[in-house]
């Protein structure tokens, strides 16, 4: 009797569950009916301003998820221009330091060419200087010759500087003959 009367109760809970239900449904929809008739312009206007709040909010992500990757790609871009901007200033110092090189090898160079051309000058003027010395030797050598042979006889003393017009003659034609 006792398990009949569980099973009664729970039936009839689900009886009275399953009832309330359709009862609520039933209600429910007639109650729609007449509301939609008699529906508040407020409530309409607040479901259009929910609609557009949904629709900003959903504008508003993308927009901000838009603005992050500028975000980003504006950093990006800084630190592109930032590394760009080392390397040209490292590259500016080299070409100073390239451009002070060269001035001062630019500077070197016009000293050692006109080193080498004072250089080439003073050759010039001691090979001049030495075809007078092999000429003034050779003219030497010649008089040694001479005065050895005996065609050219240069007085010795002051007594043989003193010559007679006859003797001026005699040299005359001797070094007239030798010639």
């Amino acid at each position: 009797m006792f398990a009949n009367l569980v099973e009664n109760a729970t039936l009839l809970i689900a009886g009275a569950f399953l009832l309330g239900w359709m009862l609520s449904r039933i209600v429910s929809r007639l109650g729609r009916k007449f509301r939609s008739g008699q529906r508040d312009p407020r409530d309409s206007r607040i479901r259009s301003l929910e609609a557009e709040l949904r629709i900003a909010k959903i504008d508003l992500e993308k927009v901000t998820e838009r603005a992050g990757d500028l975000e980003n790609s504006l950093h990006e871009a800084k630190q592109g221009i930032e590394s760009r901007d080392t390397v040209i200033s490292h590259q500016q110092s080299k070409y100073d330091q390239l451009s002070a090189d060269l001035k001062d090898s630019v500077i070197k160079t016009r000293e050692l060419r006109a080193e080498l051309a004072e250089r080439a000058t003073e050759g010039v003027r001691s090979q001049a200087k030495l075809r007078e010395v092999e000429t003034e030797l050779e003219v030497a050598q010649a008089s040694t010759e001479m005065i050895a042979t005996g065609i050219l006889d240069y007085p010795l003393s002051l007594e043989d500087l003193k010559l007679d017009e006859g003797d001026l003659e005699k040299h005359a034609e001797a070094s007239k003959s030798a010639s």
